[in-house]
């Protein structure tokens, strides 16, 4: 679904074609929405996660993010409906020691195995604690 943002001129919402793929601010109408309502949460799960580093523009180095103790990892994802389907995105934090060289702005919020049945159920306030970023040492970057 294209995010939105107001024109300074008129003061209305101006449709961008950009899509959500990751929410950072949680009091945005979409996180706050997705999170108020247990079952607006998601899991997403993966093996790797990647970056574009810092460089020149179409040079940047790609770096790819793992957690080699899990084959498997799941991002703290929220959906709402849209327009007839799915909208969905994953919730970020500020990063970790490994990714902020990379990727100073954020990082996908990554939950621990026991944290994903409360990601799922638990209260918005439960829910907010699990946004951290994932402790460095346990991840990997290669690229």
């Amino acid at each position: 679904m294209p995010g939105k943002r107001i024109d300074k001129a008129t003061g209305k919402p101006v449709l961008l074609d950009k899509k959500v793929t990751n929410v950072h601010n949680f009091t945005s109408p979409f996180c706050k929405y997705a999170l108020a309502e247990p079952e607006r949460r998601g899991l997403m799960p993966f093996t790797a996660f990647r970056e574009y580093g810092p460089g020149p523009v179409g040079q940047k180095p790609l770096h790819w993010f793992a957690v080699p103790s899990r084959p498997i990892v799941s991002f703290a994802g929220i959906w709402r409906p849209a327009e007839g389907r799915a909208v969905f995105a994953f919730r970020t934090t500020e990063p970790n020691l490994l990714v902020a060289p990379i990727h100073p702005k954020a990082m996908p919020v990554l939950l621990h195995d026991e944290d994903e049945e409360t990601w799922l159920r638990a209260s918005i306030e439960e829910a907010m604690q699990l946004v951290a970023s994932y402790p460095a040492q346990l991840m990997r970057v290669d690229g």
